[in-house]
């Protein structure tokens, strides 16, 4: 059996959080000889969106594929880096049309050497205190159909075998689930359990203490947090969140100043059958940024 390692990064906010991810995600990748890499890049610009530069950033960190959720419409002018560059994601559940793709296919050799693996990740985006966007479960049925079934196997049901289960050496799926709802993040996950390797939320920059493997070998977590300032609210200045709450005024959000810290989890997973056969919460030591 071989064993691949995923780790996967949340919301990078403003440049705390890129300074954050620069002196540390290359030891992180280090520490759990990291095969693949996400990070969620939607806030890296000033806390709303991506630039190129900081796209850059994220991508020189070792990000592997840079996902992202309802703030990447934030800097018009990074619209049409969406279009030609495939290692940025949108959520895949956008109406049809919109600038960008929802999903990617990257064959990476594994850190240790060997045969290149097919890693998928997939981005979603959640709709239950969010913008009304198409259904993120019949999106990702619909993403199966378009692989013509290649993916999944033998079924691309909630009852069906992970990817190449029982036949070939699975692709590695990745799903990067961007909504407010704990219960819709579960569902999806529960959804997608035994058909890909791991649901991840993100959004919330709140990281969740319910990290686990899911019946059917699926690795899951509400939340991964994100990266950024620690003494702050999601990332943000406090004062200026507070106002907000107390005055229900909706000011300017800017970033906190700070230590930064990087959250995230990291993944072993059955090479053989695409199974989680581990997951372990990422909460690094916060450094001056």
């Amino acid at each position: 059996m071989s064993i691949l390692r995923a780790l996967m990064i949340g919301d990078v906010v403003g440049e705390p959080g890129l300074l954050a991810l620069e002196k540390k995600l290359p030891g992180l990748i280090r520490e759990y000889a990291a095969d693949f890499v996400t990070v969620n890049g939607e806030n890296a610009a000033d806390g709303f969106g991506l630039t190129g530069d900081t796209l850059g950033r994220i991508l020189n960190a070792g990000a592997d594929v840079v996902t992202s959720g309802n703030h990447i419409w934030e800097k018009r002018e990074f619209w049409p880096v969406l279009d030609t560059e495939t290692r940025v994601l949108r959520p895949a559940n956008y109406p049809a049309g919109t600038a960008g793709r929802g999903w990617v296919k990257i064959d990476k050799a594994p850190a240790e050497g060997g045969l290149p693996v097919s890693w998928i990740v997939v981005n979603l985006q959640g709709r239950e205190l969010m913008p009304p966007i198409n259904c993120p479960f019949r999106e990702f049925d619909a993403l199966v159909d378009r692989w013509g079934g290649g993916a999944m196997s033998p079924e691309s049901s909630p009852e069906g075998n992970l990817p190449g289960e029982g036949s070939k050496p699975a692709p590695v799926i990745l799903v990067d689930f961007h909504a407010e709802s704990t219960r819709e993040k579960e569902s999806l996950a529960y959804y997608l359990d035994g058909r890909v390797s791991l649901v991840a939320g993100t959004h919330t920059h709140v990281q969740t203490a319910d990290d686990r493997i899911l019946p059917r070998g699926t690795g899951y977590i509400t939340d991964l947090g994100m990266s950024g300032v620690k003494d702050s609210i999601i990332g943000m200045d406090t004062k200026i969140c507070l106002d907000r709450a107390r005055n229900q005024v909706l000011y300017r959000m800017e970033c906190a100043k700070g230590e930064g810290e990087v959250q995230g989890i990291a993944a072993e997973i059955d090479g053989d059958t695409g199974k989680t056969l581990s997951i372990k919460r990422i909460d690094s030591e916060p450094v001056p940024v």
